[in-house]
């Protein structure tokens, strides 16, 4: 039952991601279908099919958290932002040029 969620939890994240996009909607399904056709004869005790669902979910939790197209608009780019699209803080750019430090100390690199 973990594989017909995940091959859905897939699909469904292809079409979050690529909605209004038909030919990368395509060639996602396409591949999702292919990948999991392709274990399809797997029996559910194959050692190999858990870290494979896991993978599935890991993909589509990406797709819908963090795969932002953009759409020519004259000389610009607009993004498709959507609810599900993944919003940081900037904090690591906040601190990208500063050294790190444990307990005061400078980092082995710098020394």
């Amino acid at each position: 039952m973990a594989t017909v969620q995940s091959y859905r939890n897939l699909l469904r994240a292809a079409r979050i991601a690529f909605e209004g996009d038909a030919p990368m909607l395509n060639g996602a399904c396409n591949s999702i279908r292919r990948a999991f056709r392709d274990k399809a004869n797997l029996p559910a005790s194959d050692p190999s099919v858990e870290p494979a669902l896991k993978h599935a979910d890991e993909v589509a939790h990406f797709l819908k958290a963090n795969l932002v197209q953009g759409i020519k608009d004259g000389d610009t780019y607009k993004l498709r932002i959507h609810e599900h699209t993944e919003r940081g803080d900037n904090e690591s750019i906040k601190f990208a040029n500063k050294s790190p430090r444990v307990g005061g100390v400078k980092c082995c690199s710098e020394r």
